[in-house]
């Protein structure tokens, strides 16, 4: 199997990281690389006895995840994004990653709307936001989201190619909108999603973390969708 490059940006989950890169099949489990924030609870070393790789990830979702794809093998083809929280179905790696790998997709995301979910495991207002952007995005470019799951896995030169910017929460909801605006061959599927392991949600786990994460989702959508799109959009890999 062609390399795969696993990127999981953690503040504060030494609760859960251990089993998360534990579940990870060994097929996909090369390349893990954990970018971590600044974690005072012994995320780090906890993910280094695991077997990742351990990147500072600066402040910032999105700056994590971008220096986690800065910092994969070369040789990786696809790179595929998780939480560190547990909530996704590391086992169930290959369901989004294979589509990618056998060339059949360029971007395939897990839906957690659309798949079973533990209860409690997303609150109401998760899964509004989520079909909201879906249909925000849906007007705009024609794709169809029913959720902004972490867990998704990318081509990596049509990841290059959509030159993400954001550096906050904001992350994943511009990937997904520059993949449907760039004409990518996208993918949703439908995966349990589980309830987080051990300790509070940085965006669901207060009113605060909530509105701040919900504002720069907004502003973020916002700020994509009135960028003029390149003269023949995106180029495709």
């Amino acid at each position: 199997m062609e390399p795969v490059s696993v990127v999981i940006p953690t503040l504060n989950e030494a609760g859960s990281i251990g089993s998360v890169i534990r579940e990870i099949p060994a097929a996909y489990a090369g390349d893990i690389i954990v970018a971590d924030s600044g974690s005072q609870d012994g995320t780090a070393r906890i993910a280094r006895e695991a077997g990742a790789r351990v990147i500072d990830g600066g402040r910032g979702y999105g700056r994590a995840c971008a220096r986690g794809v800065a910092a994969a093998d070369p040789a990786s083809r696809v790179i595929v994004f998780m939480d560190g929280d547990g909530a996704d179905r590391g086992d169930l790696i290959a369901t989004i990653a294979g589509p990618v790998l056998h060339g059949a997709r360029d971007f395939v995301l897990a839906s957690r709307t659309r798949g079973d979910r533990e209860p409690g495991a997303m609150l109401w207002h998760q899964v509004l936001a989520g079909r909201l952007a879906g249909f925000g995005i849906g007007a705009l470019y024609g794709a169809r989201y029913s959720d902004m799951c972490a867990f998704r896995a990318i081509e990596r030169s049509a990841l290059q190619g959509l030159a993400l910017r954001e550096m906050t929460y904001g992350w994943n909801i511009e990937m997904q909108m520059q993949a449907a605006r760039a004409g990518l061959r996208i993918e949703e599927v439908p995966l349990p999603y589980r309830c987080r392991m051990a300790g509070d949600s940085k965006v669901a786990g207060s009113v605060k973390g909530t509105i701040r994460a919900g504002t720069k989702i907004v502003t973020t959508f916002l700020r994509v969708a009135a960028t003029p799109a390149p003269p023949h959009g995106v180029a495709r890999p």
